[in-house]
């Protein structure tokens, strides 16, 4: 994928994908979505986190760097190979405006677990060589993942520094043991991570056959309850109980007076110096076999980052403390080749972060609801955009386009509607039509914008614990008319094919 050519896509998370279990997965919504994106002239389908979920529902606290998320894999795919009987919904379904994780989680494990008994009991010779095989190619970070997840289930989902002494510090006597004893777990989450991979690899290919690449989302931290934090405790800033002294936040701003205290441990980055940072490229190769390009969450961290006293109720006792910089992505570039990357770089934004950026030669986010708070000089204003970025309408974080537009002050709707010739009816496309129009190489709009939604269908309010990352579409919400006008505006911008104006 070339973040040097002009191009447009949609934001949309796979969880919000439409279809009959209870959760946006990989099976034929995903492969139908794609199509929509094609025939509307996109070629970005950018996710969140593929990983699996943690507290609050976030993408964003995985326990797994590495894993891809067991709700996303589709059933229809296992039903298909006989490894699993047509799913008999829940008393009375569910719903299919909201992700009802409480409910979807342990029924969907449930149809995994009878699914992977079936395999293991009468799959053909070849299926089984094919999953021996990605075991083994798989087995760098798959070892420690799938042991840490027979673990938690045996441990009723305690945090691993709560399991026995000789679990918690990985002597190699009780890992031998639990490999032992807990062989059928074990080959269970093996059997759910081989089924993600493999959908995954067939909605690649199907996206890319039709012209449309898939950009991926890197967190740039990990959870403390994690397979990562757990077999490697020693490069993260933990203390002998395996509890952080520090960790990760932001500072106060204009939008949260106490700032943000994410609570992720924060990298030793001169152990992962010294070891040539080995995990941030296999976590690097991993992302690249998964997406085209991805997009690296708080990349300002790389440049400093934001330490908070782990004993902090808030993060305004935090101050700035200087990351690897280019070390870290000279050493990825050495071992990976040219990275497909788009830098975060939102938020309280320093010289330093942007010769970081410059420096690598990512682009960097441009997004049109930031743009109208002051005056003409708003870097974010199109009129100030550069090629070398990625304009957004808005994020998974922010409000949709006809919610911002509700909730913003009287003089910014002003300056906002003078700007775009907009009004409440008709914000969310010329926002659209503003980032499609901008100079900025590659334009991407959240699916609820190209829907023209109002705020009650906003992915995720930051700072707040509950309520986010549910939000589903149902295709009775479409219709042919976004797709039509999104293929028209595309290519009157110059971002997918002349064609389109054709019909």
């Amino acid at each position: 994928m070339n973040l040097n050519q002009r191009s447009a896509g949609v934001l949309l998370h796979i969880t919000s994908l439409p279809g009959p279990h209870g959760i946006g997965d990989l099976g034929p919504e995903a492969h139908h979505f794609v199509d929509w994106l094609a025939a509307a002239g996109q070629s970005i389908w950018q996710v969140l986190p593929t990983t699996p979920v943690g507290p609050g529902d976030s993408p964003y606290q995985s326990v797994s760097a590495f894993a891809g998320s067991p709700v996303m894999v589709a059933l229809e795919p296992l039903v298909a190979k006989g490894w699993l009987a047509p799913p008999v919904l829940p008393a009375g379904g569910f719903g299919t405006e909201r992700v009802d994780y409480l409910c979807v989680t342990p029924w969907r494990l449930a149809q995994l677990r009878a699914a992977s008994d079936a395999f293991f009991a009468r799959a053909a010779d070849v299926d089984r060589a094919e999953f021996s095989a990605w075991c083994l190619v798989q087995a760098d970070w798959l070892d420690d993942y799938v042991l840490f997840m027979a673990l938690e289930t045996t441990h009723a989902g305690a945090p691993w520094w709560h399991w026995p002494q000789p679990q918690r510090a990985r002597e190699p006597a009780a890992l031998a043991a639990a490999r032992r004893e807990l062989a059928g777990e074990i080959r269970f989450w093996q059997f759910v991570q081989w089924c993600f991979d493999t959908q995954w690899a067939a909605l690649k290919a199907h996206a890319n056959q039709r012209g449309v690449y898939l950009m991926g989302d890197l967190p740039i931290f990990i959870a403390h309850h994690s397979a990562d934090c757990w077999a490697r405790p020693d490069l993260y800033t933990l203390d002998a109980d395996c509890q952080p002294t520090v960790v990760a936040g932001v500072p106060p701003d204009a939008f949260t007076a106490e700032g943000q205290r994410w609570g992720n441990p924060l990298y030793r980055w001169d152990r992962m110096a010294a070891e040539g940072y080995a995990w941030w490229i296999a976590r690097m190769r991993r992302a690249l076999a998964q997406t085209d390009a991805f997009r690296i969450d708080h990349f300002r961290g790389f440049a400093a980052y934001w330490e908070v006293p782990a004993t902090s109720p808030t993060a305004i006792d935090g101050h700035w403390v200087p990351g690897p910089g280019q070390a870290v992505f000279d050493a990825l570039a050495r071992a990976l080749g040219p990275l497909p990357i788009v830098a975060e770089d939102l938020g309280v934004i320093t010289p330093d972060v942007t010769a970081l950026r410059d420096g690598c030669g990512f682009p960097g986010m441009r997004i049109l609801q930031f743009a109208f708070g002051d005056d003409a000089r708003n870097v974010y204003l199109p009129h100030h955009h550069t090629p070398a970025s990625v304009v957004y309408s808005g994020t998974h974080d922010n409000d949709t386009s006809r919610g911002w537009w509700a909730a913003i002050p009287a003089h910014e709707r002003a300056f906002a509607g003078a700007y775009l010739a907009a009004d409440a009816d008709d914000v969310h496309w010329a926002m659209i039509r503003a980032a499609f129009n901008s100079v900025a190489n590659t334009a991407i709009v959240p699916m609820q914008d190209v829907l023209g939604l109002d705020g009650t269908h906003r992915m995720n309010l930051p700072g707040t614990p509950t309520g986010n990352w549910s939000w589903r579409f149902d295709w009775s919400m479409v219709g042919p008319e976004p797709g039509r006008v999104l293929g028209l505006l595309t290519a009157a911008s110059g971002r997918g094919p002349f064609e389109l104006l054709r019909g």
